[in-house]
């Protein structure tokens, strides 16, 4: 009998299909009868195929199609057959297509011309989600990808479900539901309209932990050990400091940090030796009380506590045992404590396996391997360790730079092709290039590459650019007017290229890594200051060798203070040149013009100006340092010479002990030895930077036969050329309190330590300039950054230390604690918070120096650093005490911070 027949997914298991007048073969059931095209149903035949086309396939290649069906003109199938039945299963599987057939149109002879028919599965017109917010909507359009004439497919949908169920699992949401719905755009054939229906309920927290079977370790120690599983603050019995600090914990929970959690829970008894501790059981059911809340039972089996009863190390032939013991610090009878073995092994900065890693034996590893249980509660560990060969670097690679020259990021490595791999090389390496400050440090991490099979390694630098280079416009307001600063910052400037133009990057001649900086702070007549300032760190380009020169000029001119004071103390206070009326403000480079008090005085500015009364400064310097070997390679030993040049014209103010008129000369060599192992500039989570200087000019006073005792003696001869010793120590160390190996956002302890000391040849001739000025925000205002030193003590008014009353100190001490959160690694923005102690004074005479009779402070701030502006923050301070000669205590004071830490 002789009929039209359909061949599907029936026909692969041989049942006959009588009655339907149908295709080849399709992949759901027939709908449209194709035209009349008999075939033996009873005995299939072969045929070649003579032609194949294709519809329903727009915007797809035909040809690809046809590829992708498996049949090919000139082929000969069977039919009825499989082939078909394949062809129609492989258009399926990829989703795209919602329904795909397979016609017969015409036979002749044993030709047969084939028709595949093929029905695409909708395109989105557009997406909605609903019962989300606006910023929700927008991280999730970037997570799920949905987007307009994406094709709708089964996959898409299942995919887009599971994200969305992610992306709230991960906020709390965990009895959250999402669907995907569609709906028929009837204004374009064959597109939908997809809203993605969110339902979040309530966001799912802890209301209680509770431990079952917890006999040595506490419930505080076991919920501490689950970080982000906590339970809502609570001051119930017992628990009010622990519930105070949990106030800042995460309370939401998540699936997958509770998992977290519990093998951290065994982590915990296995660090207090409990290896066989167990959780029989946990249980999450809501709480009665609460359905937005849930309560865990735990239930636990410790076992018993076991001791180490022998360690030996095994494999090892390149050091001896007794070392590796003594390095390991771990002996028998203590507490089975894993994790510390396990630090003492690999993870602390003089872990054993450094030792191997540090001298080129990369493959090196070391298994601690539990040999025997000794009694009831001893354990017999080997420590295996597989040395491997010593690998030698085959290559350095550097990628992702754009911005410096090669060379100079070359030339500080201490990684170089043929030397052996240490792993302190590697972290030496990242340390040098961070303080380049070109590469962004959070994302330039050095990888060391492996070969085994020929015992080599290479080491691949995948640098991010960073664009340091800074500008700076700031405006402030002082006694005298309005203040404007600018300031250029080149930090990857390149002196040769200046003179040759063909070979800028840019308008700027860069590629270098050398410094340029100008700066111009302006209050019309009545102040100038400029600067100029070059530094190249590797001077000569061929040894690290440091050169800076730098030049600056500034001129303040003063008021008739009678005609101005007694013109103005009707409105308020009495004029000072370092602080004005019109409120608090901050200038560019290091700030200018701090002022306090209230009432403009324009008018009184304009008649009390007196041209004639006016401090100039001049100076220049230039310095060579040499980075040095020895103790380490993170010391550098530095000389300047420094030239100031001060002229007084009828200064009326008692700034510099009763000299008013007349010219001095400060010339001064200054020596410094500094180390700085900062891992950091921006965000430092571990090292320390310490610098001892002194800068002394010559002894004239021992030379030059003047009686510097004669009270007759003008102030013009005695300070012709100034004379001093100053020295100055400064420390840091900064602490990570976690792991930065493995907690990018790693908080930070800082400790710092400042002294100064500025002495004298002769009692007679005390320099009237370089003495400390303390107390505030630590930025200078108007000329005093070149008169004076400033130094910040937060808590306390700008000079209130010393200063403010031309009480310039000659002796200052400075304590801070300082600890910092961070919270944005965002590109080069980066965002953490601080909290402070600090100490501090400040002292006229140095017989005077006390080190018990410090003003004390404690507050709290927030930094932020930006591109092309640097470094930026304010703190809040509050002074415990009173500043010296004062009734009233330091109190409640706001700092700000541009480009400058305290």
């Amino acid at each position: 009998m002789i009929r039209k027949f359909l061949v599907n997914i029936l026909f692969l298991s041989g049942l006959t299909l009588a009655g339907i007048p149908q295709l080849l073969a399709q992949s759901e059931s027939p709908t449209t009868p194709p035209d009349k095209v008999e075939i033996n149903y009873a005995r299939p035949t072969n045929y070649q195929i003579a032609d194949i086309t294709v519809t329903g396939g727009e915007g797809y290649d035909p040809a690809i199609l046809i590829n992708l069906s498996g049949l090919n003109v000139g082929d000969f199938v069977e039919v009825p057959g499989i082939a078909f039945s394949d062809a129609v299963r492989r258009f399926m599987r990829n989703g795209y297509f919602d329904n795909a057939r397979i016609v017969a149109n015409k036979i002749e002879g044993n030709k047969i011309w084939l028709e595949i028919q093929l029905k695409q599965r909708p395109k989105i017109s557009s997406v909605s989600f609903t019962g989300v917010s606006k910023s929700e909507r927008k991280d999730l359009e970037e997570k799920t990808g949905l987007h307009a004439e994406m094709q709708l497919t089964p996959n898409i949908i299942d995919r887009t479900k599971q994200l969305v169920k992610k992306y709230f699992d991960e906020k709390g949401y965990s009895d959250m539901t999402v669907e995907v719905e569609q709906k028929n755009d009837l204004s374009k054939q064959n597109h939908v309209l997809v809203t993605v229906a969110i339902d979040k309920k309530n966001k799912i927290k802890v209301s209680e932990i509770e431990f079952i079977g917890n006999k040595s370790l506490s419930n505080s120690t076991l919920r501490a050990a689950m970080k982000k599983t906590n339970e809502l603050f609570s001051l119930s019995k017992g628990r009010a400091w622990s519930s105070i600090l949990e106030i800042f914990s995460q309370k939401k929970f998540i699936e997958k940090d509770y998992k977290e959690d519990l093998n951290n829970l065994l982590a915990r008894y296995h660090e207090a030796g409990y290896r066989d501790a167990e959780i029989v059981s946990d249980t999450i059911v809501k709480d009665p009380q609460n359905p937005k809340r849930i309560k865990i039972q735990i239930k636990l089996d410790e076992g018993k506590k076991y001791y180490i009863k022998g360690l030996r190390f095994v494999g090892n032939t390149k050091y001896p045992t007794d070392f590796l013991q003594a390095m390991l610090g771990i002996k028998e009878g203590e507490v089975y404590n894993q994790k510390r073995i396990e630090s003492r092994l690999s993870t602390d900065e003089d872990a054993v396996a450094n030792l191997y890693y540090n001298n080129g034996y990369i493959f090196a590893h070391i298994d601690p391997i539990e040999t025997a249980i000794v009694g009831e509660d001893s354990v017999m560990l080997d420590l295996r360790i597989s040395e491997g060969p010593q690998a030698t670097i085959r290559k350095v690679i550097i990628n992702g730079n754009d911005l410096v020259y090669e060379n100079v990021i070359r030339r500080e490595l201490y990684t170089k092709p043929g030397k052996l791999f240490s792993k302190d090389d590697l972290m030496n390496s990242y340390m040098a290039l961070n303080q380049l400050n070109q590469f962004d440090p959070e994302k330039s991490i050095p990888k060391p590459v492996p070969n085994t099979q020929d015992g080599t390694v290479d080491i691949e630098y995948n640098l991010e650019p960073k664009r340091s280079d800074k500008f700076e416009m700031s405006l402030g307001w002082s006694q005298a007017g309005l203040i404007a600063s600018v300031g250029l910052s080149f930090t990857n400037f390149s002196m040769y290229n200046l003179f040759h133009p063909s070979m800028y990057k840019g308008i700027i001649p860069q590629g270098d890594g050398q410094t340029l900086s100008l700066n111009v702070s302006t209050n019309g007549r009545y102040y100038q200051q400029y600067s100029l300032s070059f530094i190249d760190p590797w001077f000569g380009g061929k040894r690290p060798n440091y050169f800076s020169a730098s030049i600056f000029y500034s001129r303040q001119t003063a008021l008739d203070t009678k005609f101005y004071n007694n013109n103005i103390s009707s409105q308020a206070g009495y004029y000072n040149p370092y602080y004005g009326y019109g409120g608090y403000g901050y200038g560019g480079y290091g700030g200018y013009g701090n002022g306090y008090g209230y009432g403009d005085g324009g008018a009184l500015m304009e008649k009390a100006y007196n041209p004639n009364q006016s401090l100039s400064i001049l100076g220049g310097s230039i310095g060579y340092g040499k980075r040095l070997n020895w103790p380490d390679n993170w010391f550098m030993f530095y000389a300047s010479l420094n030239y100031n040049y001060y002229h007084l014209n009828d200064w009326v103010y008692d700034t510099f002990e009763g000299f008013h008129n007349g010219s001095a000369n400060d010339i001064n060599l200054q020596l410094k030895i500094s180390r700085s192992s900062l891992d950091n500039p921006i965000y430092t989570r571990r090292g320390s930077d310490f610098s001892l200087s002194v800068t002394a000019t010559p002894p004239y006073s021992l030379f030059d036969n003047v009686d510097y005792a004669d009270p007759r003696l003008s102030s013009e001869k005695r300070y012709r050329f100034v004379e001093y010793h100053k020295w100055r120590f400064t420390g840091r160390v900064f602490t990570p309190l976690a792991n930065p190996q493995t907690v990018q956002y790693t908080p930070v302890l800082m400790n710092r330590l400042d002294l100064g000391i500025l002495g004298t040849y002769h009692p007679y001739k005390r320099s009237p300039f370089g003495t400390y000025y303390m107390g505030g925000d630590g930025m200078s205002g108007y000329v005093g950054g070149y008169m004076n030193e400033t130094i910040g003590l937060r808590g306390y008014k700008n000079g209130t230390i010393a200063g403010s009353n031309y009480d310039y100190a000659t002796a200052f001490m400075r304590l801070t604690t300082e600890l910092r959160i961070p919270v944005v690694f965002q590109g080069q923005t980066n965002i953490w918070a601080l909290a402070f102690l600090e100490a501090g004074n400040a002292w006229t005479n140095i017989a005077d120096i006390n080190p018990f009779n410090l003003k004390r402070s404690a507050g709290f701030g927030v930094r932020i650093t930006l591109p092309m502006v640097g470094l930026l923050g304010i703190d809040w301070g509050y002074g415990f005490d009173r500043p010296n000669n004062s009734a009233d205590r330091g109190g409640s004071n706001v700092h700000f911070v541009l480009n400058k830490e305290f």
